[in-house]
């Protein structure tokens, strides 16, 4: 081998012996490592001798090299992983994420289930309304040790018996020694403190003592400011999360954000309607913890459409729907398996704490988190996202974009040639014989 100034030369072309008969080989191109515009040569020598092989670029689409080429329907066939792989069992394509399980291409269908439970909640919240605690209308507390003989339902009784009237709740609080039957009602006169003191020590006595019975009076202006502060924490929520959604994304996923947290408002508010428990501080606590909730799993499914929906407008592949259905079927595991995670403490805090250790002042906030929680991961699967798709979709560019990608695959069904929508390394030959003078998307390298 001789080396000039232009490269190097195989001795074999320089002699005529390559290949034993005189036939030259096809020729060398020079290497040298310069840029971008040195190597053009190499690549056009390399794709006439047939010698090169295409290495993708998966964030390079081919659409816009190929716009006008005319191929066969048979060149068309990578257009096909639209379809979603349903050849798989239901749990492998849950863990996956292929995208088989149609979300947004049923968003009417989810439409329309949400506002049933809509319909719904309203409903109650308009006939049952609410059972507000002591601590927002105000009454009268009795607090008593509890003891084997001193038990909830033992001091109901005593109570209806003496004033005619059942309370209005009979907790227990506290644990052990300390343990307390706690009773809420609506305000008592000084006469009927009295009554209820004694009737409690006749009845418990002489274990239990009237010393050892408090009865105090709590005013509706706490419960009062507890709502009006959870009202301007909750404004000033919304608005952070609306500016921060539409800074970080756009303005459509800010709106199917604030429409998804108000759904999971007013669902946790039927559901707690349909109960009929007690609205209490610790009630308002576990709204605005499931909120937080909510929003998170939201913007998780959000970033992921983000991420799919980069470049869907370059390629003619796939809609903006089914990139975002890809998007939650890729973050539907992610999301249960944070739906259970979060749910299981809270079953636990409803059963060890409330139901065996009789703690009831749990239980308003255990509801609350248990149902936020769950309608939270509903809400931003199934409501979030196919509401942003709507959104988008009265959009022009996505519109049309929609429109052009549907008809595409209408004339490919129909057999007419249409132009591909990406190119394989395999059909790029037959892309170029068409008549396409379309560059390679992606790097290329010599075959060795």
């Amino acid at each position: 081998m001789s080396f000039s100034s232009k490269g190097f030369e195989s001795n074999d072309s320089l002699t005529g012996r390559a290949g034993g008969k005189g036939k030259n080989p096809p020729p060398r191109v020079p290497i040298k490592k310069t840029g971008r515009r040195a190597r053009q040569p190499l690549e056009a020598a390399a794709g006439e001798a047939g010698t090169e092989t295409a290495v993708e670029n998966p964030s390079v689409d081919a659409t816009s090299e190929l716009s006008d080429a005319e191929v066969s329907p048979a060149t068309s066939a990578p257009d096909a992983d639209y379809v979603a792989d349903e050849r798989r069992s239901f749990l492998s394509r849950l863990y996956t994420g292929t995208g088989a399980f149609e979300v947004v291409g049923k968003r009417k269908m989810w439409y329309i289930v949400t506002a049933v439970i809509i319909a719904i909640s309203i409903l109650s919240i308009a006939t049952r309304q609410f059972t507000f605690g002591i601590d927002f209308e105000g009454g009268t507390q009795i607090s008593v040790p509890s003891s084997s003989a001193v038990t909830t339902e033992s001091v109901s009784e005593v109570f209806s018996t003496a004033l005619g009237e059942s309370p209005e709740s009979v907790q227990t609080a506290g644990t052990g020694a300390s343990q307390t039957i706690v009773v809420r009602t609506e305000t008592l006169s000084p006469d009927e403190n009295r009554n209820i003191e004694n009737a409690l020590a006749a009845k418990f006595g002489p274990e239990l003592t009237r010393a050892e019975i408090s009865v105090s009076d709590v005013s509706s202006t706490w419960g009062r400011e507890i709502t009006e502060k959870m009202l301007i924490a909750l404004a000033v929520f919304l608005l952070v999360v609306t500016v921060y959604i539409a800074v970080r994304f756009d303005r459509e996923m800010s709106i199917a954000a604030l429409v998804s947290l108000f759904f999971d408002i007013v669902c946790t508010a039927g559901v707690y309607s349909l109960v009929g428990w007690e609205v209490t501080p610790a009630t308002v606590i576990g709204l605005l913890t499931i909120l937080g909730f909510s929003l998170y799993d939201t913007v998780v499914v959000f970033d992921k459409v983000a991420e799919n929906t980069r470049s869907v407008l370059s390629t003619t592949r796939r809609t903006y729907a089914e990139q975002a259905n890809l998007a939650v079927n890729q973050t539907l595991m992610r999301s249960i398996n944070t739906t259970v995670i979060s749910v299981l403490p809270i079953i636990a805090l409803m059963v060890i704490a409330v139901w065996m250790l009789g703690v009831g002042t749990l239980k308003d906030l255990a509801l609350i988190q248990l149902v936020g929680v769950v309608v939270g991961a509903y809400s931003s699967i199934f409501l979030a996202a196919p509401l942003l798709v709507t959104l988008k979709e009265r959009r022009d560019d996505i519109g049309k974009h929609t429109r052009r990608v549907l008809e595409r695959r209408a004339r490919i069904d129909s057999g007419e040639p249409v132009a591909a929508a990406a190119v394989v390394s395999g059909d790029r030959s037959a892309a170029r014989k068409s008549g396409s003078a379309a560059s390679p998307a992606g790097k290329r390298r010599r075959a060795r």
